[in-house]
C-alpha cells in the first residue's frame, strides 16, 4: 500500500553547498509526523525540495501516494495532492478567501464532495468572519493560519507539510493551531510538522518524530524525542 509521503535518497544542493545528503522519510496515510532540528539542519531546504523550488539541484525521489512528484512542476505536484502550510502566509490583496475557495471547489475532481468539505471545516475551524476579508490581510499569526487549516481542509491533499506553524504564535494560538491539526486527521491525509520547539507536540499527538542535524535524518522514534530536546537540546545529537 502506498503511503502519504515517502521520500527516498532525497539530495539537494545550491551551487557548490550540499544541503540535503540523503533522506529518508516515510509518513503513511492516517499519521501525524514531526520534523525537528536545529537551525541551517535543511528543514527549510526539504519543504523548498518538494515543492518544486527549482533553485535547487535535487536527486531522489518523493511518493505523493504512490506517484513520483520529483521533477513536476508546482502546480502539478499539488494535484498530485502535496500541500504545504506556510511559516510565513503572505498576505494577497484583492482576492477574498470565499474567491479562493471556489476556484478550490472548481477544480476538484469531485466538486459535490469538495463544496461539502467547505461547509464541515468552515463550521469546525469557525470561518465564516474571514470569508469576505483578502486572504491573510489584517490577520493575527493564529487567524493566518486557522485560515491555512481551512485551505487543507477545503484542497484535501495526500500530504501536508506544515511549515513551522507554530512560528510567531503566543501558547494560546499554538494550542489552538495544535488543535486544528489533530482535528483534521483523516485516513486519506499523512502530515508531516516541522518545527524548531517540542511546545506546539504537546498539544497534539504525533505518531513519529524525526530529528535533522546537517542535512541527514539522524534519529526517529517517538514523542520521548522531543521531550528530550526539550530538556537536552541539540548539543548532545550534534
Amino acid at each position: 500500500m502506498a503511503n502519504a509521503l515517502e521520500i527516498t535518497d532525497l539530495k539537494a544542493r545550491l551551487g557548490d553547498l550540499e544541503i540535503l545528503k540523503g533522506i529518508d522519510l516515510v509518513v503513511p496515510f492516517g499519521e501525524v509526523h514531526a520534523l525537528m532540528g536545529p537551525n541551517g539542519s535543511g528543514k527549510s531546504t526539504l519543504t523548498h525540495v518538494l515543492m518544486g523550488y527549482d533553485a535547487y539541484e535535487a536527486t531522489g525521489s518523493a511518493l505523493i501516494g504512490g506517484v513520483d512528484v520529483m521533477g513536476l512542476p508546482v502546480h502539478e505536484r499539488a494535484k498530485a495532492g502535496l500541500f504545504e502550510a506556510f511559516q510565513y502566509p503572505t498576505e494577497i490583496a484583492g482576492v477574498s478567501l470565499d474567491d479562493l475557495v471556489v476556484e478550490m471547489v472548481d477544480v476538484a475532481t469531485d466538486p459535490v464532495e469538495a463544496r461539502e468539505r467547505t461547509t464541515d471545516a468552515g463550521r469546525l475551524l469557525d470561518m465564516d468572519r474571514f470569508m469576505d476579508r483578502a486572504i491573510n490581510a489584517g490577520l493575527s499569526g493564529g487567524e493566518k493560519k486557522r485560515s491555512e487549516m481551512f485551505q487543507l481542509a477545503v484542497s484535501a491533499p495526500k500530504a501536508a507539510i506544515l511549515d513551522e506553524i507554530d512560528s510567531g504564535l503566543d501558547i494560546d494560538a499554538v494550542r489552538e493551531v495544535a488543535e486544528m491539526v489533530e482535528a483534521l486527521r483523516s485516513p486519506s491525509l499523512g502530515v508531516l510538522v516541522i518545527t524548531h520547539y517540542s511546545r506546539i507536540l504537546r498539544y497534539m499527538k504525533p505518531d513519529r518524530v524525526h530529528v535533522m542535524v546537517d542535512g541527514r535524518i539522524v534519529e526517529s522514534g517517538g514523542a520521548e524525542i522531543a521531550e528530550r530536546l526539550e530538556t537536552e537540546g541539540y548539543a548532545t545529537i550534534r
